[in-house]
C-alpha cells in the first residue's frame, strides 16, 4: 500500500498582483511535471469584511457584481496568457474560477471540491494595510487545507 498520492489536480490562488505570474508559472511548471489539470483562482474581497470602515454611497450589490464581472475579465484574460506556457509545461488541462468571499475559505473550499491534491501559492501578494487588517492568506490556508499546500516565495523561486 502506497502512502504517496498522485498529483492529479493543483489549485493556485493568483491576486493579480505583479507576483501572480510569477506563481501561476511556477505552480503550471509544477503541475505539468505530473501532468496534472490546474485550477488557477480569485476571489474578491467580501465587503463584509470592512465592517466599521467607511464604505462609499453606492448599493452593494451593484458594486459587488461589478467587481465580479471585473474579476472575471481580469481573469480570463490572465488565463488567455497563461495557456501556452501551461501547454508547454505539461499542464493537463487549465481552468479558472471567480469567488466573492474570505479569500483563504474559498480556496481551501474550492480544493475540497475539485478534490485538489495540492494547492500551490504565493507567500508575497498585495502588503500594506491590506496584510495588516486580514493576515496571511497562505497562513490561513495552510492552516485549514484538507490537501498538502506548497507555499512559494515569489522573491526567491525566479
Amino acid at each position: 500500500m502506497s502512502v504517496i498520492k498522485e498529483i492529479k489536480r493543483v489549485v493556485t490562488p493568483v491576486d493579480f498582483s505583479d507576483n501572480s505570474k510569477i506563481i501561476a508559472e511556477s505552480a503550471a511548471y509544477f503541475a505539468g511535471k505530473f501532468g496534472a489539470s490546474m485550477y488557477l483562482v480569485f476571489v474578491v474581497q467580501n465587503f463584509e469584511d470592512y465592517s466599521g470602515f467607511f464604505v462609499p454611497q453606492m448599493s452593494i450589490p451593484t458594486l459587488e457584481g461589478e467587481l465580479l464581472e471585473s474579476a472575471e475579465q481580469k481573469m480570463s484574460s490572465f488565463c488567455g496568457e497563461m495557456d501556452d506556457f501551461c501547454k508547454k509545461a505539461g499542464v493537463a488541462e487549465l481552468h479558472y474560477k471567480v469567488f466573492m468571499g474570505d479569500v483563504a475559505e474559498q480556496i481551501v473550499e474550492h480544493a475540497i471540491d475539485k478534490e485538489a491534491d495540492l494547492i500551490i501559492m504565493g507567500t508575497h501578494g498585495y502588503k500594506g494595510l491590506e496584510k495588516i487588517m486580514f493576515g496571511s492568506v497562505a497562513d490561513k490556508v495552510v492552516r485549514s487545507a484538507t490537501c498538502p499546500v506548497m507555499t512559494i516565495n515569489p522573491y526567491t523561486c525566479c
